[in-house]
């Protein structure tokens, strides 16, 4: 899949899903400082699925309607320690394969998915 991390996303979980064989493209190392909105945009653009712990991409993508192959994955879990941030929510990440096309939320027990118009 293609997936672009936003700033607050750990190097080891990037590093994780690139291990699996997915194109991660980052925030923080293409273009650190960017704005939410140009963050949502980047994404759509390029078909990414963007990965995040900030909560205001809800309303960012709501208002934008992303279609296609972009996709929002909001993870709303307390970090995980250093050393197993890549492994635990990689592995969240590769329990599905329908992430494009939704607003999803990662919550300890539960995923929860909304599909945007």
């Amino acid at each position: 899949m293609r997936f672009l991390a936003d700033e607050n996303i750990p190097g080891a979980v990037v590093a994780a899903l690139q291990a699996a064989g997915n194109d991660v493209a980052r925030v923080r190392l293409e273009s650190p400082g960017l704005g939410d909105r140009d963050v949502l945009s980047w994404a759509i653009r390029e078909n990414r699925v963007l990965l995040t712990f900030d909560k205001d991409f809800g309303e960012l993508a709501r208002a934008k309607t992303p279609q296609g192959g972009c996709g929002v994955i909001l993870f709303r879990l307390p970090m995980p320690k250093a050393g197993e941030a890549g492994t635990i929510i990689s592995e969240l990440i590769a329990s599905r394969d329908d992430w494009a096309g939704h607003f999803s939320v990662i919550e300890p027990g539960r995923i929860r998915m909304r599909r945007l118009a």
